[in-house]
C-alpha cells in the first residue's frame, strides 16, 4: 500500500494490484489464475496458455489442449523462476523450483478435468475448508521445494545486508548534505 501511494505521488500514476487476497483462493485454479501475482497471470495467459490452446484444438480434444496449454504455462513460469533464482542467488538451478511449478501445473490441470466430471459437480467441498486446502497445499509444497533453494543460498540473509547498507549509503550520502 506504502509502494502504491509513494509511486501515485512521485509518478503520478495507479499501480494495478499485484494480489486477490490469496488466503481465500478455494482452488488452485482460484490461486493461480484470479489470486496470486496478477501482473504474471495477465501476461502468461495471452503469450502462452491462449497461443498453444489454439494451436492443440484443431489436432486433439480440447480437454487435451486445456491440459497442454495450462502444463506449458506453468513450465514457462517455472523455468523463468528457476531463472529469476539464478540471478538473485548466482547458483546453479536444481529444478526444485521448475518442480514446483510442474507440481501444481499436474495438480491445476487435474482440478480443471475433476470439475468437469459428475462426481465432482455433485461432491463441493465446504467453502470454509477449500482455503484450507489449496493454501496448505501451496504451503506445503512451498516449504518442500522452493524455501529450500532459498535458504542453500543464504538468499533471504544476503538481502538483508544489501538494505542495510543501502541504508548506510542514504544516511552518509544525506548526512553529508
Amino acid at each position: 500500500m506504502l509502494v502504491k501511494l509513494l509511486v501515485f505521488i512521485i509518478l503520478g500514476c495507479d499501480l494495478e494490484p499485484q494480489f486477490n487476497e490469496p488466503y481465500l483462493a478455494t482452488s488452485l485454479q482460484d490461486f493461480w489464475g484470479r489470486r496470486w501475482n496478477l501482473m504474471v497471470t495477465q501476461l502468461l495467459k495471452p503469450a502462452i496458455y491462449i497461443p498453444v490452446r489454439r494451436l492443440c484444438n484443431g489436432r486433439m480434444s480440447s480437454d487435451h489442449a486445456r491440459f497442454l496449454a495450462v502444463m506449458a504455462t506453468f513450465i514457462v513460469s517455472g523455468v523463468a523462476h528457476e531463472v529469476f533464482f539464478f540471478t538473485l542467488t548466482f547458483e546453479m538451478p536444481t529444478g526444485e523450483v521448475a518442480c514446483f511449478f510442474v507440481l501444481h501445473g499436474v495438480c491445476t490441470a487435474a482440478e480443471i478435468a475433476a470439475k468437469r466430471t459428475e462426481f465432482v459437480r455433485r461432491w463441493r467441498v465446504s467453502p470454509t475448508v477449500s482455503p484450507l486446502f489449496t493454501v496448505g497445499f501451496v504451503v506445503m509444497t512451498s516449504g518442500w521445494l522452493l524455501f529450500p533453494t532459498a535458504a542453500r543460498s543464504n538468499m533471504l540473509e544476503r538481502a538483508a545486508n544489501e538494505a542495510l547498507l543501502s541504508i548506510d549509503f542514504f544516511k552518509r550520502t544525506f548526512l553529508y548534505l
